[in-house]
C-alpha cells in the first residue's frame, strides 16, 4: 500500500490519482471477494495488534480520516474497526468550535482528545478543518494558512516523539461517485438521516475543495505522519487499504509482550 503514501515535500495533484482504482484486484465481483477476505483476515489481525498495544501501555495510534461528503469515513471506522476491543478505542469528531474552543488556538481541542498510551484514536475529521473549509470559505488568510501548517506540523511532531504513530487517510472518491451516494441518501429511508442540504452547497465549491486538499497534502505529509490518498470509489478496496496499512503500521512497533507478574511460580500455580 506504499504506492499511496505521500512522499514529504512533493506537489500533489488528485486529478491524477484514480479514486476507482483497485490496485491488484479485479473490477469484478470475484475481485470484490478477494479482497473482502483479505480483509477480514486484517481486521482479525488489527484485534490481536490493538490487544498488544493495549497491555503494553506504552505506544498509541492516531488514525486520522479526512475527505469529502459521503467519503466513506464512518464507513471506514464501521468495518475496519470492527474487530478492536471497544475499551482501547476512541472515536473523535470535530464540528464547528464552541464558544470555548474559539476562545483558545486552534488545536486546543485536538490535543485533548489525542489518544492515551495503549489506545488506538481516530479522527473522523480533525484539525485539518482548520485548513480546508476556512481556506475554501476564505475566513482565514494565506498567511494563516501557512502558519497552521507549521504548527500542524509541529503538533503532530510532539505525539510522534510521545510515541504516537500518526496515520493520516485522505478517502479520495470523485465528483460522479459522490453524486451517487447523495442521491443514495435522498432515494433510502433508511439513510436519509444522514442527509444534509449543506452537503449539497459545499459540493458546488468541489474544485476549490481539491485544491485545498492537495495544499494539506503537500505541506503536512511527513515522514512521522505520513498521508496516504485512499481509492474510494470502491468501498470494499478502500476498507482493504486501510485495514493492510494500520496492521502493517502496528506490527512495525515490534510490541514486546508485557511482562509476567513477579514472584509468581506459573508451572506450580494450580486454580480450584
Amino acid at each position: 500500500m506504499k504506492r499511496y503514501r505521500i512522499p514529504q515535500g512533493i506537489k500533489v495533484h488528485l486529478d491524477k490519482m484514480d479514486p476507482d482504482d483497485t490496485g491488484d484486484y479485479k473490477k469484478t465481483e470475484q475481485g470484490k471477494e478477494q479482497a473482502k477476505a483479505i480483509t477480514s483476515e486484517l481486521i482479525g489481525r488489527l484485534g490481536e495488534l490493538q490487544e498488544r498495544l493495549y497491555a503494553n501501555g506504552e505506544r498509541s495510534v492516531l488514525v486520522v480520516l479526512q475527505g469529502m461528503d459521503t467519503s466513506g469515513k464512518d464507513g471506514t471506522i464501521k468495518s475496519v474497526m470492527s474487530g478492536v476491543n471497544p475499551q482501547g478505542c476512541r472515536v473523535a469528531s470535530f464540528k464547528a468550535p464552541s464558544d470555548r474552543e474559539r476562545a483558545h488556538d486552534f488545536l486546543w481541542r485536538v490535543h485533548y482528545e489525542a489518544p492515551q498510551k495503549g489506545h488506538i484514536g481516530i479522527f473522523n475529521r480533525s484539525h485539518y478543518e482548520d485548513v480546508l473549509i476556512t481556506r475554501v470559505h476564505g475566513w482565514v488568510s494565506e498567511k494563516a494558512i501557512k502558519q497552521r501548517f507549521n504548527q500542524i506540523n509541529e503538533f503532530e511532531k510532539l505525539l510522534y516523539e510521545n510515541g504516537t504513530t500518526i496515520l493520516k487517510f485522505f478517502l479520495h472518491i470523485s465528483k460522479d461517485e459522490q453524486k451517487e451516494r447523495l442521491e443514495e441518501r435522498i432515494r433510502d429511508p433508511e439513510k436519509r438521516w444522514k442527509f444534509n442540504e449543506g452537503d449539497v452547497e459545499e459540493r458546488k465549491r468541489w474544485e476549490d475543495y481539491m485544491r485545498a486538499f492537495e495544499a494539506v497534502l503537500g505541506a503536512t505529509s511527513m515522514v512521522h505522519a505520513p498521508w496516504y490518498v485512499v481509492p474510494a470509489n470502491r468501498k470494499w478496496y478502500r476498507n482493504l487499504v486501510v485495514a493492510e496499512t494500520i496492521v502493517e503500521a502496528m506490527k512495525g512497533l515490534r510490541l514486546k509482550r508485557p511482562p509476567e507478574p513477579k514472584g509468581v511460580d506459573f508451572s506450580k500455580l494450580r486454580i480450584v
